[in-house]
């Protein structure tokens, strides 16, 4: 990419930054893609604890990677990508590369070549139209139409703290400026991040629209590790309510369901692997 092409009319460049745990099946296609992308002239993948050899595929894609040695969940990945993103531009400008911050384009590693599609999110914010973007994707919007329970809690915490009710409040994939990232931190952990993020961006006074953009990722699954995930995603988005005085509306079968929000995630396994027994035994 030339030069005068990375950044739109203020030379703002865009930085692509994606959390990844054990993705090496689908993160090098992932990378690659949003190398094409407009304006896009670094992408940064966090190795979020992996296993298998997710690193090793992100640096042959053309990714700069930085590894935590344990999970530390996503909010700690996109706060480390971000960090990278500072690093390296610290060094460009030591050894002479003067430019403005770029943008940070946050993407799952499982979006695959359908990250190429993911340029209608940077376009509002390289333009000054909007400080965040958040994806909306037609086919979940098809799929799910909003009935999800972790969907519906993260929407209504939003609304009860902002006054403004996303569609699609869980969904990973934003644009932001450096200033509208700043300001969110330090970011609610886990999968909490995306609700935190949405509520301390407007509480900040910067603007947020939701973009409709030709995205997909696998499907989470009904088996009982796609609930265990659900549970650690309802968790994690409730503390990030509480943490920032919203009341969340919680329904009295899942707290009974999920216990106490100090479970481990061994202990939460068990858990639900007991209720899903009994269930079948009723």
């Amino acid at each position: 990419m030339r030069e005068e092409e990375a950044g739109g009319p203020e030379g703002t460049g865009v930085a692509v930054v994606i959390a990844a745990k054990d993705e090496a099946e689908r993160v090098g296609r992932t990378v690659r893609a949003a190398r094409d992308l407009p304006c896009v002239d670094l992408v940064v993948v966090v190795d979020d604890g992996s296993a298998d050899a997710t690193a090793d595929v992100a640096l042959r894609a053309g990714a700069r990677v930085f590894k935590h040695s344990r999970n530390r969940g996503k909010g700690a990945a996109m706060e480390t990508g971000a960090e990278g993103v500072r690093l390296i531009e610290k060094h460009e400008a030591d050894t002479g590369t003067s430019r403005p911050p770029r943008h940070l384009l946050f993407l799952d590693a499982d979006l695959e070549g359908t990250a190429a599609g993911a340029a209608p999110l940077v376009e509002p914010v390289s333009e000054g139209k909007a400080d965040m973007t958040i994806a909306l994707f037609p086919a979940t919007r098809m799929r799910l139409g909003g009935h999800g329970f972790v969907v519906r809690l993260a929407r209504s915490g939003v609304s009860r703290a902002t006054g403004w009710e996303p569609e699609q409040p869980l969904n990973g994939q934003r644009c932001l400026t450096r200033a509208a990232f700043e300001a969110a931190r330090p970011l609610a952990p886990g999968f909490g991040v995306e609700t935190g993020l949405t509520i301390d961006v407007l509480r900040a006074g910067f603007r947020v629209e939701e973009v409709e953009v030709p995205l997909e990722h696998r499907a989470t699954g009904t088996d009982l590790r796609a609930q265990l995930h659900r549970a650690h995603q309802f968790t994690d988005v409730v503390r990030a309510l509480v943490a920032r005085q919203v009341r969340p509306a919680v329904q009295r079968r899942w707290l009974r369901t999920l216990g106490p929000l100090t479970f481990t995630g061994r202990q939460m396994s068990r858990k639900l692997g007991y209720r899903a027994r009994r269930n079948r035994q009723e």
